[in-house]
């Protein structure tokens, strides 16, 4: 141990630490070194400030060298372990806080440190045990009750969960919780009800709900989970009474839609209906049109299970008003129904149909009304997008071609024609669609994107990026597209260099999307201990569920096939050699050649680095 004032001094290093003052703590260690050079802790501590400095070979230098000089102190075993962690090595930091609890069993800071590993690394039954010590060490901590139910949670046994919330609730008094914390103490409850929900305890849930609704504060979760359990229970009538009030607030929620339709029978999973059902469902929304006549989800829904002539009414009736104002999301709203063949050639028939009586008459079928000149642009547009789904491309152009024709000033025209263009396989031309329509607005994000992807498509890489970049902040503007997690570009570049033969730069895009998914995996860590702290408990075990099935992702999948093939093609078409390298390096000017030299060797480097990584 050191003297009194040596001591201090070692006080002062870590509460430098803890505020960031890493300058100050160096020099109270070194102060320290001065008297004692092979002090342990202090090296440790040293080696841990240096750390924060980004001077990471000297830190685990100083670490190592701390430990070796006192292999029984916990402080120098738990700085290795956060010095692991600010690497990402979990499993050797896990090992360090570990040796450390063997010299100090109680140490909380290390007990909490190595949960919040645990955690992170799922090693499950490891982090139950590690909650059940921290509860024991400090009842009195509300935090370490609902740590301690959590992972009994997460470890799938919810009923041990619920004892243990239950015997948290008893250490309460009747009047909590206090004003500051009411949503805390509701969102606990709420995660209580939902654990009950889980274990098939659905009346007991009831119960619950009905004791404590004063003390929950969410009022919309309150309504929707009992709703829920209501359904489960068979409660129908009751249940339909709580979504019809939900679709009072949200008349297009299509969740409650489809749990009305849950509690009246009238819900099938493969979307085939009886004609008494489709006539009751028919009804259904007709009586929901009459209530919230705004709602374009009550009129878009039975276009899903309708059929022949009502099916053709009800798309008519959608239709028009829409194609009057002007929507130009419409088609894409329509688009799951060409999914049945029959509608398909419905919508065929009504769309041209449409098209015909606004050319000839000024008007729909069956009205006076005159509509406005866009109407027949708006339908030529509905018209275009219907024959490029249905892979009749010329039909597609022309009838895009009058729409430009007839307004060439909307913008919407020029994208659509790009995409039918690329349909056809015309990458280079819908290129310069796209690129046009986003030179008529220069400050449209949306468009300047879709240029890029359709530049990309042309294998125009190089002015795919300068576009790209108009929308990133100043600076190193490639990499900025890399810290915005910008992962559908870094695919379609990766496939472009990839069909052009660059197989370096194709798999440095498609390596740069697997370490977005990385990183995604690492952010989690903090919300270890910040989703115990504010209580955020359903949020936080379905961010962790998500987490479990985040490499089941689309862009993953497509960065990984995307790798395999750059490093199939690299083993099959290995590259040169040595001596035909070197000959082709002779030839270059000597500043480009040195620059090239630094390059392979930094990579080499690198190389050596995850080989080493990977085997210890």
């Amino acid at each position: 141990s050191l003297p009194a004032k040596e001591a201090n001094l070692f006080k002062v290093i870590v509460k430098s630490y803890e505020t960031k003052q890493y300058k100050k703590g160096l020099k109270a260690a070194d102060s320290i070194l001065k008297k004692f050079p092979e002090h342990g802790e202090t090296l440790s501590m040293k080696g841990l400030t240096l750390n924060c400095m980004d001077r990471k070979s000297e830190a685990y230098e100083l670490v190592r060298r701390g430990l070796k000089n006192d292999l029984k102190s916990h402080v120098c075993w738990h700085v290795y372990g956060l010095l692991y962690r600010s690497d990402r090595e979990y499993r050797e930091a896990i090992k360090c806080y570990r040796n450390a609890l063997r010299i100090d069993p109680d140490n909380i800071e290390i007990l909490r440190d190595l949960s919040l590993l645990q955690a992170q690394m799922r090693d499950l039954s490891g982090f139950v045990e590690t909650r059940q010590q921290l509860l024991t060490l400090k009842p009195n901590h509300r935090m370490n009750w609902i740590g301690f139910a959590v992972s009994h949670h997460l470890s799938s046994n919810s009923s041990k969960a619920i004892e243990v919330l239950e015997a948290y609730e008893g250490t309460l008094e009747d009047d909590y919780p206090p004003e500051n914390e009411r949503y805390e103490h509701g969102e606990m409850l709420l995660y209580k009800i939902s654990l009950l929900e889980e274990c098939g305890m659905l009346d007991r849930a009831l119960q619950e709900m009905h004791k404590m609704e004063s003390k929950i504060v969410d009022k919309l979760s309150f309504r929707e989970q009992m709703a829920c359990i209501l359904l489960k229970l068979g409660r129908f009538e009751e249940a339909e009474k709580i979504y019809r009030s939900l679709l009072f607030m949200n008349p297009d929620n299509y969740k409650y839609l489809i749990a009305v339709q849950k509690c009246l029978g009238l819900y099938s999973e493969n979307g085939q209906y009886s004609a008494d059902d489709v006539e009751r469902l028919s009804a259904l929304y007709n009586s929901l049109k009459k209530e919230y006549s705004w709602s374009s989800a009550v009129k878009r829904i039975p276009l899903d299970f309708l059929e022949g002539e009502k099916f053709l009414e009800a798309a008519d009736n959608y239709v028009r008003p829409l194609l009057t104002k002007g929507v130009p999301s419409l088609f894409s709203d329509l688009s799951p129904l060409y999914e049945h063949p029959g509608k398909a050639n419905i919508l065929e028939q009504l769309f041209l149909k449409l098209e015909d009586s606004i050319r000839t008459s000024g008007c729909f079928p069956g009205s006076s009304q005159i509509e406005p000149p866009s109407t027949l642009m708006w339908t030529l547009l509905l018209v275009s997008q219907h024959y490029d789904r249905r892979s009749q491309y010329d039909i597609a152009l022309d009838k895009i071609d009058e729409a430009i024709l007839h307004t060439p000033t909307v913008i919407d025209l020029y994208s659509i024609k790009g995409n039918i263009l690329q349909h056809a396989g015309n990458f280079s031309a819908a290129a310069a669609l796209a690129d046009e329509a986003r030179s008529m607005d220069l400050a449209d994000r949306y468009l300047n994107s879709e240029c890029v992807m359709q530049m990309l498509q042309a294998d125009q890489v190089g002015l795919a990026e300068k576009t790209a970049v108009l929308f990133t902040k100043d600076g190193d503007q490639h990499n900025n597209l890399h810290d915005m997690q910008c992962m559908w570009y870094e695919l379609a570049s990766g496939e472009s260099y990839f069909r052009q033969g660059d197989l370096g730069r194709a798999l440095k895009n498609f390596l740069a999307v697997e370490k977005h998914y990385t990183d995604m995996t690492e952010d989690q860590f903090d919300f270890h201990s910040y989703c115990l702290r504010k209580m955020t408990l359903r949020a936080y075990v379905s961010m962790l569920k998500f987490q479990d099935r985040l490499h089941a992702h689309e862009y993953f999948h497509k960065a990984a096939a995307g790798a395999i093939r750059c490093y199939m093609k690299l083993h099959d078409s290995p590259l040169k050699s040595s001596a035909e390298e070197n000959d082709e390096l002779s030839k270059l000017p000597a500043a480009q050649r040195k620059k090239l030299r630094q390059k392979q060797k930094k990579a080499e480097a690198r190389a050596k680095r995850v080989t080493y990584r990977t085997l210890f």
